[in-house]
């Protein structure tokens, strides 16, 4: 049984993509956002209640819609909702690119990394497309291919696999590579406007400054160059090694 869920809502099209290839390979339970919660990384939601609304239920199918993050909707499924633990959870695919320093910000990415923590093989799927309408069909090819390899090698405890897929026509994606994170940062602007009532208020913008933009080896330079990029996440941030140093330094006061 698959795990689906993503950050786009429940109405997304990455979303009923990412379902429909899914169902190719057994039973399949959407537990989705109800609107669009793009941008909440690992939020979870601890002061409202949560609420689920059944979407369609058939053999072999089941779609939910609920009022909390993506990662809430994980949590709440793996509580709550699934009889058995999923074989695979399985995130997406994202309507935006969720490669390099996006990793720490993107919903869809939190939500597979969440399955992770859970000890289940996850996978984020992100399209370098932000049209709502994006054509999913060169990602569908991809996210097959990626379900079958995970389902057949499985993924060591504690690492996800994040997945970007370039925008492109598909005699145009070269092939799948597999990568680390570009160093970079999103560089915010943030935008000053003033309402009606003469307030002031804040819109953020920015861009992505990458700062190795001729490295081969990273997510930026294989999506740059049409490939699919594959990075594996871990969920253990601890710099094993930095931890001799830091027990050299002095303490006392």
């Amino acid at each position: 049984m698959i795990l689906i869920t993503n950050d786009d809502g429940i109405r997304a099209k990455g979303l009923k993509a990412l379902a429909k290839v899914a169902r190719e390979f057994g039973r399949v339970v959407v537990m989705a956002p109800q609107e669009s919660r793009s941008g909440m990384s690992h939020a979870i939601t601890s002061e409202h209640p949560l609420r689920v609304y059944e979407q369609k239920s058939e053999p072999g199918y089941r779609e939910y819609a609920c009022t909390g993050t993506p990662v809430d909707c994980v949590k709440l499924a793996l509580n709550r909702l699934l009889e058995e633990k999923p074989d695979l959870v399985l995130s997406g695919v994202n309507h935006g690119s969720n490669d390099s320093i996006s990793v720490f910000y993107s919903g869809t990415m939190a939500a597979a990394i969440e399955g992770c923590i859970n000890k289940i093989p996850s996978v984020g799927f992100s399209l370098l497309d932000y049209d709502q309408d994006a054509d999913f069909t060169v990602a569908e090819k991809y996210v097959r291919i990626l379900i079958d390899r995970v389902l057949k090698n499985g993924l060591p405890a504690g690492i996800c696999l994040n997945v970007n897929i370039p925008a492109l026509p598909e005699d145009s994606v070269k092939g799948v590579k597999i990568c680390r994170q570009t160093d970079g940062i999103w560089q915010e602007e943030f935008v000053r406007r003033t309402d009606p009532f003469e307030r002031d208020y804040y819109w953020l913008t920015g861009f992505f400054r990458n700062f190795e933009s001729e490295a081969e080896d990273t997510d930026e330079w294989a999506l740059q160059h049409g490939y699919v990029s594959v990075v594996p996440i871990k969920t253990d941030l601890t710099d094993y090694d930095l931890i001799n140093t830091l027990k050299q330094w002095d303490y006392e006061d």
